[in-house]
């Protein structure tokens, strides 16, 4: 039996899990790593860190599975997408903190862009003008950090989302650790043309940051290097697939056809809509992104709808207010009352992002009576899940002018059978869930795999992918219309805080 490993490093861990060649998981650790918030709307995270936790569930996972990295025929990396890492290549050493994707002090500087190059960088991109994204964190490392500067100018600086910080370690590191990404991850940055797959001058010299910083752009499934013998491997194994995590979740789902979408529900919550071939630009909120390359084959193209705040909400009720102990509490503690008795919640902690993108949103809790419990807050988190996904498919819906009649989901929150019978409810369709619903490491394995001959092609893969449990919608119209309606009047109130 051959095996492929995936390395999955998230917004609040890291795992490396193992796939043999029937996509069954055969071993996997995970660790998490520390949430830095040095102030609001600050989010960053200690690289070096992430690193550590990388080598360590690496071994766990070899461990558990009774393995050698030697018995591996390749490896995936995916990754927190425009989480931004800078590091000095003759240390090794991170030079700031990476700034997280939910991180928004990058704000005002966007504001401060011309209309000229705001309509550039979104045309070119395919992204609307956010902090949410690489770019703007990068001119802030270059503008305020004088550790940065300063290895930029001695030429030792080199920038890039996570996967490029995992990939330059695993390759050796000072000991000629290579500096690439791929095109999902570099499609995020604010710095990549969607047309011709590379750094854009132009945009570059908007957001002033100095290409020879960037890693080289490759396609996501190809082999990029050999982990250094020395490290968590102890053998030379091919690196051979990179995805952003969302489009590593559409791999995973084998949504290889135009029109295929999944949702995946994280710490964030994220749709995607294969639009193939074709650059399907939004007028309705979405992003426009790159879903995978697989070697010298067309890039594919997709529409990309972002909630920045779902999974995350579950450990708000659990680490700040405390009302649940651990996150699979909040099916149990919501199921203990049969509605939000009036109580909608928009956890806007970091503004809203697809289709309203507002950074200045706040979250709020309106409806409160005496009535009201945790109970009813646990319920009202869920729903919140649910119509914050609603808002994006029904841009989806609209950009495409396809009915979606089923929308096939995975992460963490598809455990929850109570949210996804939500979720069913409140769009009126079908939610199905696939036998392997961490999907995000599946699709990085898939693309590793097919690099290096495991699987022959994509129709393979096709054939793997089963239904583990299907919510079929049992709400009314009316009571869709009516919840709805509830909830745009919450999402009203964040956007008139400001």
């Amino acid at each position: 039996m051959a095996f492929v490993g995936s390395l999955d490093q998230g917004t609040s861990s890291t795992r490396f899990m193992i796939f043999d060649q029937n996509g069954k998981v055969v071993g996997q650790h995970q660790l998490e790593h520390r949430q830095i918030l040095p102030q609001a709307g600050w989010v960053e995270h200690d690289a070096a860190e992430i690193w550590e936790r990388t080598q360590e569930v690496i071994s766990g996972a070899l461990k558990q599975a009774n393995l050698l990295g030697s018995d591996l025929r390749a490896i995936g990396i995916t990754n927190q997408r425009e989480t931004t890492v800078a590091w000095d290549a003759t240390t090794g050493a991170p030079l700031h903190n990476a700034i997280v994707w939910q991180d928004v002090r990058t704000a005002d500087y966007l504001e401060s862009l011309n209309e000229n190059s705001r309509a550039t960088i979104s045309f070119k991109t395919g992204l609307t003008i956010a902090p949410y994204f690489s770019g703007s964190k990068m001119n802030w490392l270059v503008k305020n950090s004088p550790v940065v500067a300063a290895a930029i100018a001695s030429g030792a600086a080199r920038f890039g989302t996570v996967d490029s910080w995992l990939l330059w370690n695993l390759s050796g590191g000072v000991q000629g650790g290579v500096h690439f990404t791929d095109v999902t991850n570099a499609s995020r940055t604010l710095l990549m043309n969607l047309e011709t797959l590379d750094w854009d001058q132009e945009l570059l010299d908007i957001l002033e940051i100095p290409r020879a910083v960037l890693p080289e752009i490759k396609s996501s499934s190809e082999v990029y290097a050999q982990t250094n013998p020395h490290g968590p491997f102890g053998a030379a194994v091919p690196i051979a697939g990179i995805l952003g995590d969302q489009q590593a979740a559409m791999v995973g789902q084998v949504c290889f056809d135009r029109g295929e979408s999944k949702t995946t529900y994280g710490t964030g919550n994220f749709a995607l809509l294969n639009t193939g071939t074709e650059i399907v630009r939004s007028k309705n909120g979405l992003l426009t992104t790159v879903c995978y390359k697989f070697g010298d084959q067309p890039a594919r193209y997709a529409l990309e709808g972002s909630v920045a705040v779902t999974g995350s909400a579950i450990q708000w009720l659990r680490d700040q207010l405390g009302i649940i102990t651990h996150a699979a509490d909040t099916e149990a503690l919501a199921s203990s009352v049969t509605d939000t008795a009036g109580v909608y919640f928009v956890p806007a902690f970091s503004g809203l992002f697809a289709p309203y993108w507002r950074n200045d949103a706040r979250g709020v809790i309106v409806g409160l009576t005496r009535a009201a419990t945790k109970a009813h807050l646990a319920r009202a988190a869920l729903e919140a899940i649910c119509y914050q996904t609603r808002d994006v498919m029904d841009a989806m819906v609209a950009d495409s002018g396809v009915p979606m009649t089923e929308m096939r989901v995975d992460g963490g929150i598809t455990a929850n059978s109570l949210c996804m019978q939500m979720q069913a409810d409140i769009m009126g369709i079908d939610i199905t869930r696939p036998l392997i619903t961490e999907t995000t490491a599946l699709g990085a394995a898939y693309a590793a795999g097919l690099a290096v001959g495991l699987w022959s092609d994509i129709d393979e893969l096709r054939k793997q992918w089963q239904q583990s449990r299907r919510w079929n919608s049992t709400s009314t119209p009316e009571n869709r219309a009516s919840g709805y309606s509830q909830w745009k009047k919450a999402i009203e109130r964040t956007l008139n805080w400001a």
